[in-house]
């Protein structure tokens, strides 16, 4: 009844090794973090009566419940565009469209195979939840709710996702729009609960509906979120049901046919000394418009704007509404450089252009620093713009002179660091899909698990000696897993130190911003990030016939 797509994911998808790793991470993760906080709480204080470990348990489901959340939404949204981009990359995609398959079969079938992953994920988490849920101070009926706001969330993400895959026409196009539009989501859901209230909030606000989810039974309930998420399922779905040939053929036919006996005569173009370099910024090399990227995220640095300057208006200004305002731009803009540099990669494979690249005579520090400054500059506004809204921070009162210069440069190392990681990830996989969830899920690995780790150090507040302990078994899980993913094809000693620091240097990195440290995070982020840049850029260029199978 679902059609022959959706067979084939359900059938192939429980055979392969990765299925398995990933559901036991994910479930490792989070009971990893359940006992990270359980051991700060007995570190700290003495757990002698049924209240104390109640409380322990309604705070460890508000620290477990948003992570959960964020982690389901950017796996739905990766799946969802990947799914889709891979047979457009591939030229697969035009191959179900003159099958027998309907156009309602291959979309629903390409969004249930999306998501298919994510609610196994969420299904491995549920012992998890049952364990800490043991503590006591939670209900089953508060988990099933969170578990059901969290999947809805999750469906709703990865149609969007498959919407957007199958409208535009290059990986990085599809994934930026997405985040771009789960940003815009999180700010309509904020917008709503400062004008309506935060039950109004919750209604359209995933994270405001998780915890909503975790009051007491007798609180709102989840059926307006629930709503709003399959109303968003069946606009996205029907609308690229609707049009997915339209936006899939009907561009191919734009272009007037030549006419016979008469040559067509342009005018020759001037190329650069690096080739790869004004290939990237001179075509189309990132698809045939980058005009909805660039509107996207105008839209967003506007609705930042308005957000901080409303913040800044109070007599003290809330910086939770400011970093929730400025936070999740700068998380979608790392995202989104480093899509952009996995898959100016993975592209250029799939298309069968690399190889042509390889036989040329190019060097590979030419074609490194060529994707390099090429991705920097396809990605200008998502570059600037993250930058500017920090240097705003600075005359609108809210930051000093300082604290805006150290912002601005620690965002901008992390966005080079996200451009460098990108292209070394897609040398180093063959597989798209996979070079494209090792790019962005270290980038999220990295963001998320700083504010998760900043959430624990402030909800179970002791001294920093004590959370060193607790910590270091997450620290060096942290350093395996980016070793692993890093060194699939080229391992190396830089690389290795490099994800050996990142996890260790960002603990104590959060322990000085928690004190009040300016200079000293900057200096931690760049020597940190800076080496971490350097240990990836040396193999990629000194290894460049290794990892691309030139030798």
């Amino acid at each position: 009844m679902l059609g022959a797509v959706f067979e084939r994911e359900a059938m192939v998808t429980p055979r392969t090794r990765r299925f398995f790793v990933g559901r036991a991470v994910a479930a490792g993760l989070l009971l990893a973090i359940v006992a990270t906080c359980w051991l700060l709480v007995t570190g700290s204080h003495a757990v002698a009566t049924v209240g104390d470990t109640a409380r322990f348990a309604a705070t460890l489901f508000r620290i477990l419940a948003p992570l959960q959340l964020v982690l389901a939404m950017l796996a739905a949204a990766l799946t969802g565009v990947v799914v889709v981009s891979l047979e457009k990359d591939r030229r697969t995609l035009e191959l179900l469209l003159v099958s027998r398959l309907s156009d309602a079969q291959l979309v629903v079938g390409k969004f249930l195979g999306s998501v298919l992953r994510v609610l196994l994920m969420l299904l491995a988490a549920v012992p998890v939840f049952a364990i800490a849920g043991l503590y006591g101070g939670i209900e089953p009926v508060q988990m099933a709710r969170v578990f059901l706001v969290t999947a809805l969330a999750a469906l709703a993400t990865a149609g969007l996702a498959n919407a957007v895959a199958f409208w535009r026409d290059t990986s990085f196009q599809a994934l930026a729009i997405t985040a771009a539009l789960l940003v815009g989501w999180s700010a309509a859901g904020e917008a709503v609960a400062l004008a309506r209230g935060p039950a109004a909030g919750a209604m359209i606000s995933p994270a405001r509906a998780v915890f909503a989810a975790l009051a007491p039974a007798a609180a709102a309930p989840v059926w307006p979120f629930a709503s709003v998420c399959l109303a968003a399922i069946i606009a996205a779905t029907g609308t690229a049901a609707t049009l997915v040939r339209r936006w899939n053929i009907a561009r191919d036919r734009r272009a007037p046919a030549p006419v016979a006996g008469r040559a067509a005569v342009r005018p020759a173009r001037r190329i650069w000394r690096n080739p790869v370099l004004w290939r990237e910024l001179c075509t189309q090399a990132h698809g045939r418009t980058m005009t909805a990227v660039r509107v996207a995220w105008l839209v967003l640095f506007c609705l930042a704007i308005v957000a901080v300057v409303n913040a800044s208006r109070a007599e003290r200004a809330d910086r939770l509404a400011v970093a929730v305002a400025v936070v999740p731009v700068a998380l979608a803009s790392l995202l989104a450089v480093a899509a952009l540099g996995v898959t100016s990669i993975t592209g250029e494979r799939d298309r069968g252009c690399l190889d042509l690249l390889l036989v040329s005579d190019l060097e590979p520090g030419e074609f490194i620093w060529g994707k390099l400054w090429g991705v920097l500059g396809a990605a200008r506004e998502m570059v600037l713009l993250p930058l500017l809204l920090c240097g705003l921070l600075v005359p609108l009162g809210i930051a000093t002179v300082e604290q805006g210069c150290a912002l601005a440069a620690g965002l901008a190392v992390l966005l080079f660091f996200a451009a460098v990681l990108g292209i070394y990830s897609g040398l180093s996989h063959t597989v798209s899909r996979q070079a494209i969830a090792v790019a962005l899920g270290t980038v999220a690995f990295l963001c998320v698990g700083v504010a998760t780790s900043m959430r624990i150090m402030v909800a179970f507040a002791s001294s920093f000696e004590l959370q060193l302990a607790p910590f270091l078994a997450v620290i060096v899980g942290g350093a395996i897993g980016l070793y692993a993913a890093l060194s699939a094809r080229n391992p190396s000693a830089a690389v290795a130190w490099a994800a050996a620091l990142l996890p260790a240097v960002t603990f104590v990195a959060i322990t000085d911003f928690l004190q009040g440290g300016t200079l000293q995070v900057l200096l931690i982020v760049i020597g940190a990030y800076g080496f971490a840049i350097l240990a990836l850029l040396v193999p990629a260029i000194g290894a460049f016939d290794q990892l691309t199978g030139r030798s």
